[in-house]
């Protein structure tokens, strides 16, 4: 398993509740920092338990820090999530939602997902050539007879998405015509999503390398105000992986598993999705066709060249994607501004 590296890892979890579910991840997420965002009323009092080290962030504290930049922040969404990404400091993120709790594996051993994540984000990826026995880094596996030689160094890993027991993460038609289901198959699995493939990325259960990918994992604007919702997180997903595709990075989904306990309300989840479920057929095939340029070479740069062309493509499908656009630069300008190089004096950082 990887390190512990509480020094380099941030939890970032949004919320409108109090905090009781820390409890069951008391073992696991003591010795981290934990950055928590209050969406919604900020006037209400968000209770942490104890011995947890954080720090807590509602909606006066993002329009104090961000000014007018606070516009690219969500209301009343879990996009709210990306503020924490911004005020981090450390290497690696993991966010999770309020209503996932620690999941057993088949031999009944609880697991402790921050580490599975950190496992997958600081070993290789594969994006360029599928390995049939998966992740061949894991113990116990390797790369199978044809696998080229001079690939097998493999890319950093950027992003590494978990999944989940119990509630599966449905939209609201699928929870409508199937209410009952559950997901309880546990499958001993990691894979790199190949290059040039794009997956739904889920956030209750998703970990990243900030300072290879974090200025893309942007979740949009949505919620309050705005006429989508519960798409912050995939567009966050299709955005990272091609810039990630562009940039020699992989994305790794897959372990580790948590428990989803509750189903949020499909006729709420369909008035948030109503426009998306029209919009994604647009959307999908825009990001299977963006080229990015070789002068993009960082994050940054290819975000802001994301954003010109959502403009210029999506712009015709809805005004909001023109809105989209411009809130897409105002957090590179956020992320630049929270992210600057530090000053060099006297030849010294």
């Amino acid at each position: 398993m990887a390190p512990t590296l509480n020094g380099e890892v941030d939890i970032v979890i949004p919320t409108i509740r109090s905090l009781n579910f820390l409890e069951d991840w008391r073992p696991f997420f003591e010795p981290y920092h934990l950055i928590i965002i209050q969406d919604g009323d900020p006037t209400k009092e968000i209770k942490v338990p104890e011995g947890f080290d954080y720090e807590l962030y509602n909606r006066n504290d993002i329009n104090r820090i961000l000014g007018p930049k606070a516009n690219c922040i969500s209301f009343k969404d879990g996009a709210c999530r990306c503020f924490g990404f911004l005020v981090s400091k450390k290497k690696f993120i993991y966010t999770i939602d309020d209503d996932c709790f620690v999941a057993k594996d088949p031999s009944g051993k609880e697991i402790d997902a921050l580490a599975k994540h950190l496992e997958n984000l600081t070993k290789p990826s594969t994006p360029y050539y599928f390995n049939t026995l998966y992740d061949p880094y894991r113990e116990g596996a390797d790369f199978v007879r044809g696998y080229p030689f001079s690939l097998r160094a493999g890319v950093p890993t950027a992003v590494s998405h978990g999944l989940w027991l119990n509630i599966p993460d449905y939209d609201a038609p699928t929870q409508l015509v199937k209410p009952l289901d559950r997901n309880t198959r546990y499958v001993d699995a990691v894979l790199t999503i190949p290059k040039g493939t794009l997956y739904p990325m889920c956030a209750m259960n998703l970990a990243f390398n900030r300072e290879l990918i974090g200025a893309a994992m942007y979740f949009g604007i949505m919620g309050d105000g705005q006429p989508l919702g519960r798409y912050d997180d995939m567009w966050a997903g299709w955005c990272t992986k091609v810039v990630c595709d562009h940039l020699g990075y992989g994305v790794k989904t897959g372990l580790p598993y948590l428990w989803h306990s509750k189903a949020s309300n499909p006729f709420v989840n369909l008035k948030k999705e109503y426009n998306g479920l029209f919009w994604q057929e647009e959307m999908i095939p825009f990001f299977q066709s963006v080229i990015l340029p070789k002068k993009c070479t960082n994050a940054q740069e290819c975000y802001l060249e994301l954003a010109r062309q959502a403009k210029e493509k999506l712009g015709p499908v809805d005004p909001y994607f023109n809105n989209l656009a411009d809130a897409m630069v105002t957090w590179i300008e956020a992320w630049e501004e929270f992210n600057a190089p530090a000053k060099v004096k006297n030849g010294t950082a």
